[in-house]
């Protein structure tokens, strides 16, 4: 066995990248490989594409974005639902609608809290979405796709 010196195989190696350079490079589809990984001469050959390397442009543009009008009719009813309850559990702990029992006032007021919020937080990335804001899109709100 002969070893072979840096020159030749750097030799080699340029002779190499040129042929692959020129587009001639044949790829190979196994067809069968018999005794033990040694190929045989029934081996297929096809030509390698040397423009578009298998990817095509449709592939990396975005759709266009999807809105949930669903989750947001939800966010809408929350939000004012909430809002009306905040507004009667102030108004009923300040006392300007009388109440007879006033420890029953306090659990309206944080209902109203407790719907509100996600209602608001639904909203806002709903708004930030549609006016295009960067970090914000429809896809942050749950869909409620049967």
């Amino acid at each position: 066995m002969k070893s072979e010196s840096a020159v030749d195989i750097s030799r080699r190696l340029y002779s190499f990248l040129v042929f692959v350079q020129s587009g001639q490079i044949i790829m190979s589809t196994r067809s069968g490989m018999s005794n033990g990984g040694i190929s045989n001469n029934k081996v297929k050959y096809s030509r390698v594409a040397d423009s578009d390397e298998g990817y095509i442009d449709l592939q990396f543009k975005r759709s266009p974005p999807k809105v949930p009008y669903k989750a947001i009719a939800l966010a809408t009813f929350l939000f004012l639902v909430g809002s009306l309850l905040i507004i009667i559990g102030s108004l009923l702990l300040a006392g300007s609608i009388e109440v007879t029992h006033r420890d029953r006032t306090i659990p309206v007021l944080i209902i109203g809290i407790l719907i509100f919020l996600p209602g608001f937080y639904h909203l806002r990335i709903a708004y930030y979405a549609s006016k295009g804001y960067r970090g914000y899109s429809y896809d942050d709100i749950p869909d409620f796709d049967d």
